[in-house]
């Protein structure tokens, strides 16, 4: 049975196909039907093996969705090998400039105002040109320098037909193979369809701006340009102008005259605090998105693809980063089964090996740090080979911490991520701690409170009506009901025992006051005979909890082997 094909997509069918073909997947080609569409193609085919690096050159050629694929792509290391996660991580989101008369169409058709009434100056020559829009240098009336990002003509059309020639294939994938099965390619589109709509409307990356600008606004160091809210709409987002140089193309020179040491540090710490503490953070901080400003500060730009995080997350997410800092990797293990989500295929032994073997080769505490991004991207492939299925925000705090890794040690060699983490621990716990005493959570406690009050006399009215009525019943799940009960009435034979030893104990103390003519060892005899009775069931209550109660609740046919 094949894919039903839609003749709107079929040169989408024809291209993925290709893709597929290409990089030694004609299986699932051949599953999906779209064999069919490659006509000759096959025959052409060199049979070479294709390097990694071409993935993304094949990517930039189909256009705009597919760059965008491959960046998410670059986060899955359970689906990809390393060598093509690497080379889709420099997939550069670069391709030609539209027209200038294009920007002044869209530009004023957004404003409803023409773009020479709008702006004091306007340049025609963008400044960058990415897939989804490029921007332009521009001057508003009052002055104030700024930068403008203008959506690409018909992008949005183009985006929804290729997403959706790619929901049939990854749907029939997922329903007719057992790769799709595995893999789940329908969920990984839906996150990718969400993310993609929220970097089209530029109406949200205008509030991301805003979030993360106002959530770092205590780090001195680090710039977020403020947006221009009149002269934004959903294809049009104007914000502050930031001059400054990207650090990728940071000379010698610029870099001694910098305090690089303070500046990684810094920036280390606040994408720490958006991630752990704020729970929205920029996912996509690579080189070419971070500028050294005129005056020595990192300044984050292009923040259209961010992540949330819950709180339950943020805590494990922490503990494992801990773990993997310090290279303990039974915390570690534990610590991704609380994040992820096992198959019925999981093998945990085999997890463990693995991950003991990824922190052994990233720690070697007198050569060399441990790369936390990059160990948390192995581990979400280890835990893909071996059935654990973890959550899509940790992939992106690998990429994320491995770009950090990677900016870092360009301002400054010699910057420890790992001792970073270390070092920002007990900061970071202290603001989450702030964060959970906020009025907000006081408020909800109190209303939690309030409802359980409320609702307390009647539950307690219900209980003692039902104890009136005879119909109290307690509902105890157990394996052996006689059993649980011999249990409790040896506790409490145990309990009563130890009382009255400890009253013969008192009555004895209480009778070497009083002077008497029976005295043993010359001592009231009397209260030696009590110290005696109480020496002797203390030994002999020792003796049965030792050598008695060890079995007591044991299993049946359970055994115990010495080693």
């Amino acid at each position: 049975m094949g894919l039903s094909l839609k003749p709107q997509h079929l040169k989408r069918y024809k291209d993925v196909a290709l893709l597929l073909f290409k990089y030694g997947r004609m299986d699932l080609v051949k599953a999906a039907g779209l064999d069919a569409t490659l006509d000759d193609e096959r025959e052409a085919g060199t049979g070479a093996v294709p390097e990694a690096a071409e993935l993304a050159d094949d990517l930039e050629r189909m256009g705009p969705t597919f760059i965008k694929l491959g960046q998410l792509l670059s986060t899955r290391p359970d689906i990809l090998p390393t060598p093509y996660l690497q080379a889709l991580a420099r997939l550069q989101d670069r391709v030609d400039q539209f027209s200038f008369g294009e920007v002044e169409r869209i530009v004023a058709g957004e404003l409803g105002i023409r773009l020479s009434k709008a702006f004091a100056e306007f340049e025609a020559t963008p400044i960058a040109a990415a897939s989804l829009g490029q921007v332009h240098r521009a001057a508003m009336r009052d002055g104030r320098r700024v930068a403008v990002k203008v959506q690409r003509p018909d992008i949005r059309q183009r985006v929804a037909e290729d997403l959706e020639a790619l929901e049939d294939i990854a749907e029939f994938l997922d329903e007719h193979t057992e790769f799709g099965r595995r893999y789940e390619f329908r969920k990984i589109l839906d996150e990718f369809r969400r993310s993609l709509l929220r970097e089209l409307d530029y109406h949200e990356e205008a509030q991301n701006l805003a979030v993360i600008r106002r959530n770092l606004a205590e780090f001195d160091r680090i710039a977020i340009p403020a947006t221009i809210d009149d002269y934004t709409t959903s294809r049009v987002l104007t914000m502050e102008y930031v001059s400054g140089t990207k650090i990728t193309v940071l000379s010698p020179v610029a870099r001694l005259e910098l305090d690089g040491a303070e500046l990684g540090e810094q920036l280390f710490r606040a994408y720490l605090k958006q991630i752990l503490v704020d729970g929205f953070f920029h996912a996509d901080p690579h080189p070419g998105n971070v500028l050294v400003t005129d005056d020595g500060t990192i300044a984050l730009l292009d923040l259209g693809m961010v992540a949330r995080i819950a709180p339950r997350v943020q805590e494990h997410l922490l503990q494992l980063l801990l773990a993997i800092s310090e290279g303990q990797s039974d915390a570690a293990v534990t610590f991704a089964l609380k994040l992820g989500e096992t198959r019925e295929d999981f093998d945990e032994p085999e997890f463990s090996r693995r991950v003991s073997d990824l922190i052994g080769q990233h720690q070697d505490a007198e050569l060399r740090n441990i790369h936390v991004g990059r160990a948390v991207l192995e581990l979400g492939r280890a835990a893909g080979d071996v059935g654990l299925r973890l959550p899509t925000e940790l992939a992106l705090l690998g990429k994320t911490l491995l770009n950090l890794d990677q900016i870092a040690e360009s301002l400054d060699p010699k910057f420890n991520p790992t001792a970073s983490i270390r070092r920002n621990a007990a900061e970071i716990m202290r603001a989450r701690l702030v964060k959970s005493a906020s009025p907000g959570n006081l408020f909800s406690s109190i209303l939690e409170m309030k409802d359980f009050l409320e609702r307390l006399p009647a539950r307690v009215n219900k209980i003692l009506d039902a104890v009136a009525n005879n119909q109290l019943s307690v509902k105890v799940d157990a394996i052996d009901e006689m059993r649980l009960m011999a249990g409790f009435q040896k506790v409490a034979n145990r309990i009563t025992m130890g009382l009255l030893l400890a009253a013969l104990i008192l009555g004895a103390a209480q009778l070497m006051r009083i002077e008497t003519s029976f005295r043993i060892l010359g001592y009231p005899g009397l209260a030696i005979i009590f110290f005696l009775l109480a020496a002797g069931g203390g030994v002999a209550l020792m003796l049965s909890v030792l050598f008695k109660d060890e079995g007591a609740f044991r299993a049946p046919g359970s055994r115990h082997t010495a080693g």
